[in-house]
């Protein structure tokens, strides 16, 4: 069956009766009058598609727990549709748990990762109440057993060892990555956590393999690890541990190019592996949830053509500030001109960014029709890593984030102002003369 992650667009997305792009009932050309540019804008029945997917394609494995990696895209609204949706949630910072805690969430479906807590972080999670801290070092082992004041339920984190075919910046799992316990460290911080670290209470193990992964091999040969791992654990440990953490990582379709797996077939494959074990099932997905639910919208400014190739660049509002992952990692996108239709006469440019580096491009090329200044630039599958990796970059403000649905849009994140951008400033008092 496929999945909307297979998708390039999101769920609603049409052409109107006016020739503009429509997106939850709403003209994302009127949108961008309304609210200016750049602008985040997220479909909402697209995100609760994909959440409701999950929960279907899981649903034969009654010990499955759904967490959201919140990292993808969070703010308070997004949660809000989560955890309306029945997930958890994935965290790892002392921002991303508060931002839950605020958007009233369910706290004991709270999972806190991450390779560098602070103490500030451990105290703020344990005081709110997450359900699980999923520990990454002998470092944290020592310091969440001095500041918990009663057990806390744990999982180690582990590097299974798995090479995925993805970007290096978003592997996990390979031999050599910062993040969980060799797996040659596992016996010693098994031994600390019974016999030392007393106010720890060991419940499983966790491993995160990388992200926009297009193979289910990889998953499959994570968990026959995770599984193996369990069963040497209580041989030599007499211990029986109960709970498995796959991570996420699933892919989304950025371009024709990728060709993503469905979740269905991930969840056909992971369940046949686990119907006859008594092990709850914890993921991790975040991007195949929020990333084709997002667009967002730029003006077209100036253009420049180069006269030796005649190469055409078209400069829009915004750029690496609101979008680094094409200047990170040559993250690829595909975008319409959202108020001409795709009928008129095509040239292929070079979409740049506003920018002060010369590798602000957010698409290297694109056939589009006749682009002008003034016209909305409306760019797919934004939804994940464009907001929460946003920037102040050249003082700019950062985009403002509307929710569409049934041809209502509302704001979920207001536009910054230019007194926001100096609202931490301090000059110092010697200096104010």
């Amino acid at each position: 069956m496929k999945s909307l992650n297979q998708y390039i667009y999101p769920k609603t997305l049409k052409r109107n009766e006016h020739g503009n792009l429509e997106l939850g009932g709403c003209d994302l050309v009127q949108l961008a009058k309304r609210h200016s540019t750049p602008l985040y804008v997220i479909d909402e029945k697209t995100i609760r598609g994909v959440l409701q997917e999950y929960k279907s394609a899981f649903s034969n494995y009654k010990n499955t727990r759904l967490l959201y990696a919140s990292k993808a895209c969070l703010n308070m609204g997004i949660a809000k549709i989560v955890s309306d949706e029945g997930f958890g949630f994935d965290t790892v910072s002392g921002g991303e748990i508060y931002t839950v805690y605020k958007a009233g969430c369910d706290m004991s479906k709270v999972l806190f990762n991450g390779n560098n807590k602070s103490p500030e972080e451990i105290e703020l999670a344990l005081n709110l109440g997450v359900g699980r801290i999923s520990v990454d070092n002998f470092h944290e082992l020592d310091l969440l057993n001095k500041i918990a004041q009663k057990p806390v339920d744990i999982l180690l984190r582990i590097t299974p060892g798995i090479e995925c075919h993805t970007h290096d910046y978003i592997k996990t799992g390979q031999l050599e990555s910062k993040f969980g316990f060799d797996m040659e460290q596992i016996d010693t911080a098994i031994n600390l956590i019974l016999n030392k670290y007393k106010n720890l209470n060991l419940k499983g193990l966790h491993a995160h393999i990388g992200s926009q992964i297009f193979e289910i091999k990889v998953f499959e040969d994570e968990l026959y690890i995770l599984l193996n791992e369990i069963e040497r654990i209580k041989t030599k440990f007499n211990i029986e541990l109960t709970e498995i953490n796959m991570g996420g990582g699933i892919g989304v379709k950025y371009t024709e190019q990728d060709e993503p797996v469905s979740i269905f077939d991930v969840a056909q494959k992971v369940i046949s592996k686990l119907k006859d074990k008594n092990l709850t099932l914890y993921l991790e997905p975040g991007r195949s949830i929020i990333s084709t639910a997002g667009v967002t919208l730029y003006e077209i400014g100036s253009s420049k053509t180069v006269e030796f190739n005649a190469h055409k660049y078209i400069s829009i509002d915004g750029g690496m500030a609101d979008n680094p992952r094409p200047s990170l990692y040559g993250a690829k996108y595909l975008a319409e001109i959202a108020n001409k239709t795709e009928n008129r006469t095509v040239e292929d440019v070079t979409i740049s960014g506003k920018f002060c580096e010369s590798g602000d491009i957010l698409i290297e090329k694109i056939s589009l029709p006749s682009p002008q200044a003034g016209d909305i630039l409306c760019v797919f599958n934004t939804g994940a890593y464009n907001y929460s990796m946003a920037s102040n970059y050249n003082r700019m403000k950062k985009p403002e984030m509307v929710l569409v649905n049934n041809s209502q849009s509302d704001i979920i994140v207001k536009r910054e102002t230019y007194d926001d951008l100096i609202s931490l400033d301090v000059i110092p008092k010697r200096m104010d003369k």
